[in-house]
């Protein structure tokens, strides 16, 4: 039968109405309808370990080591804060710190959509939020099917919220940008008192001679090459603190193992962590960020290591924070404490 003109064009009229409300259809062409594999490719559960691995990966690639940091700290290039300035920890430290620098973030600060509008400001259109993590435990109940007994076990998980820069943010007061005024380097002084009061307190024993730096666990000793092999004290300071990261993992202390974990690349692995460790070090007393000659030859393995497993860069920057925490609590330095004088401090600090 014969449909009426005006069924017909209640029936056409729904259907464009339909279809400007498909999900598919682009917001920036209205005429322009996205093929169904986009869709489910847009929905698609993120892989955050990935992301952040695939992103640590390149910037290794294109020559910047992600933990290797100069030593601002107040302004543009320093270590990301929370709203609330409390500094990140762990990966999400790492992680953030090099999309920063990947996206061209000045502020070291980072918040949630809604602490943004708490603060009174406001992300500004199309801006992409970056994933922090957090982890978190449960429990699992089973039953031995032969006994019928009941056993529970923990599962840790890892789980991801959107923080944006406080560079994507427009409004917030002025503590969150930048100071355009350039912080003064810390004084030959003021550096040497720094590497005293953090290195003395620690029961290390460190011996000199010879020509190369190495930690014996066997021994329990750090060795270190004549004081006038280093072209400076701070190649000499920094490799120090490489070889002292080495010794918070003997048995007696942390007792870091990952031979069972990466095999053959468990050494290099473990160099990693120290290699964290040490720039960690050098930042917070104001070292330079130089890798030192001897361990860019782990490069390449360290590479693998990322490409191979996706949660090893997450593994070793805890495994990192954990034995810098361990270090810094001989002579209670204090990592950057939360920042004063600011109204964010009731805000949530999250993960």
């Amino acid at each position: 039968p014969k449909t009426s003109t005006k069924k017909r064009r209640w029936t056409l009229e729904g259907a464009a109405t339909l279809l400007m409300h498909w999900p598919g259809r682009s917001t920036k062409r209205p005429g322009l309808f996205h093929a169904r594999r986009h869709i489910m490719k847009r929905s698609a559960k993120r892989d955050v370990a990935q992301d952040i691995t695939n992103l640590i990966i390149r910037k290794i690639e294109e020559g910047t080591l992600p933990w290797r940091r100069p030593w601002k700290k107040t302004g543009a290039g320093g270590a990301p804060l929370r709203a609330n300035g409390v500094p990140y920890t762990g990966i999400n430290r790492l992680y953030l710190w090099a999309a920063a620098d990947a996206m061209g973030y000045e502020s070291r600060y980072w918040m949630t959509y809604r602490q943004a509008q708490e603060l009174g400001g406001q992300v500004r259109r199309g801006e992409a939020a970056e994933p922090s993590i957090y982890f978190n435990t449960t429990k699992k109940t089973e039953v031995d099917r032969a006994t019928g007994e009941e056993s529970s076990r923990t599962i840790r998980f890892m789980r991801a919220y959107s923080v944006f820069n406080a560079s994507q943010i427009d409004d917030l007061p002025a503590h969150f940008y930048p100071d355009p005024v350039p912080e003064a380097p810390p004084t030959p002084s003021q550096k040497a008192a720094a590497i005293d009061a953090f290195f003395a307190p620690i029961p290390t024993e460190v011996r000199y001679g010879g020509d190369r730096a190495f930690y014996s666990p066997g021994s329990d000793f750090i060795q270190m090459p004549h004081r006038h092999s280093f072209v400076d004290e701070d190649g000499l300071v920094a490799t120090i603190a490489h070889e002292t990261g080495h010794w918070t993992g003997h048995p007696s202390r942390l007792a870091r193992t990952f031979g069972k974990r990466f095999g053959d690349k468990g050494y290099a692995f473990e160099e990693l962590v120290a290699e964290q460790i040490s720039a960690r070090i050098c930042y917070e007393l104001g070292l330079p960020a130089d890798l030192h000659e001897s361990h860019a030859s782990y490069i390449g393995h360290w590479l693998d290591i990322l490409k191979s497993d996706k949660s090893a860069i997450i593994t070793a920057a805890a495994k990192a924070d954990q034995a810098f925490n361990y270090l810094a609590a001989f002579s209670g330095y204090d990592s950057e404490a939360e920042e004063k004088g600011h109204e964010t401090a009731t805000l949530q600090a999250y993960a």
